[in-house]
């Protein structure tokens, strides 16, 4: 029998038990590297019916946290780009934001599907691409510090179930996926220290149920110097529900002692459409017991957060909350095809919707 929404929150977070509270300091934000690119096609965020800066109103609502994407030499956009990273860097910390940096490691999108290399480096040996991979990141790095928009935490990778930079092959090879892991970890400590900076790093896996072997893999291959780990979470393309997911975190904690971090996940507001493009999160992306609306949305956000929390999670982050349907498109159709996942309401000139809320949610007991 499924009970009703609070009492089902209630009965998962009494099956979690006492969990070690996680390690400070906790965050908390949403990816907002789609924020200058809304801005040019026209996108007016609204709280209380006035124009509102996304970054400030995350800061506003409770967040502390933007992530931002880094493609390598993207052709086909003018956006996520070293240039465009640095103007959303300035945004977030004007804002009061810290910045997590997110390397792709290829000219489009990487993903738990893909890891397309840059095209620079197709045809180099596996030693002059981990040379090739740790030279972009010190690079990047040394002129993000020199110019004062230092991120206070790097992603060496996105959703890197697949090998590294490797195109569309399968298996990995977890000698030279380790070696181009190590390698952009490394390239993060030297600037940190040439800089002065503290900096701590992140290997992100693409649904939690992936995660478990790829880390033991990694540790076993030798790569060991990173400091948090991150997971991607959707229910639509997860096989764990809520309770999985936290018994996840709990037992990657307990085996790295490293804090875990819900990189990316999002929840539906309504199962409307802005435009033409197909809605990413539909039907079945919900949870029976979270419908698609703006209430449904909020207390889905609020009940995972608590719950990673109560595994011992020390944040969550939420995917695109900015990427709303405008005059512009993408390849794939016109508008955005997460209009209906977003954080505005497309349905109220873009006023911003309850779901915010999860933002101020806290461990119960922090970290001493």
């Amino acid at each position: 029998m499924r009970l009703p929404r609070p009492f089902a929150a209630l009965a998962l977070l009494a099956t979690l038990g006492a969990a070690p509270a996680p390690r400070e300091p906790v965050y908390m934000g949403g990816d907002l590297s789609y924020a200058n690119e809304m801005r040019d096609c026209g996108a007016v965020y609204r709280a209380g019916g006035k124009p509102v800066d996304p970054f400030v109103l995350m800061k506003a609502r409770g967040g502390n946290l933007a992530r931002i994407r880094l493609w390598n030499d993207p052709k086909w956009t003018r956006y996520s780009t070293l240039a465009d990273v640095k103007v959303s860097i300035a945004r977030a910390h004007k804002a009061g934001l810290q910045v997590l940096l997110d390397f792709h490691y290829s000219d489009d999108w990487a993903d738990g599907d893909k890891q397309n290399p840059p095209a620079a480096w197709v045809g180099l040996t596996d030693a002059q691409q981990a040379q090739a991979l740790h030279d972009f990141t010190r690079q990047v790095l040394d002129t993000l510090a020199r110019e004062k928009l230092w991120p206070e935490l790097v992603q060496v990778g996105n959703e890197t179930n697949p090998e590294l930079a490797a195109g569309p092959k399968k298996g990995i090879d977890w000698t030279r996926n380790a070696l181009l892991l190590n390698a952009g970890l490394k390239a993060v400590r030297e600037s940190a220290k040439a800089a002065g900076k503290p900096v701590r790093t992140m290997l992100h896996i693409a649904q939690p149920e992936n995660a478990e072997p790829w880390f033991a893999a990694a540790r076993q291959a030798g790569v060991t110097d990173y400091d948090m780990i991150g997971l991607s979470y959707y229910r639509k393309w997860s096989t764990q529900d809520i309770a999985g997911l936290t018994a996840t975190i709990r037992r990657l904690r307990a085996t790295y002692a490293r804090p875990v971090m819900v990189v990316e996940t999002a929840y539906p507001f309504t199962a409307d459409n802005a435009d033409a493009s197909a809605n990413l999160l539909g039907s079945d992306s919900l949870d029976p017991a979270y419908p698609a609306t703006p209430a449904g949305q909020r207390a889905y956000m609020i009940d995972l957060t608590r719950a990673v929390f109560a595994a011992g999670g020390n944040g969550v982050n939420y995917w695109a909350p900015d990427w709303v349907s405008t005059r512009c498109g993408t390849r794939w159709g016109p508008g955005s095809g997460w209009d209906n996942a977003t954080w505005f309401d497309f349905h109220n000139r873009l006023e911003a919707l309850p779901v915010m809320d999860f933002l101020r949610e806290r461990p119960a007991v922090s970290a001493k």
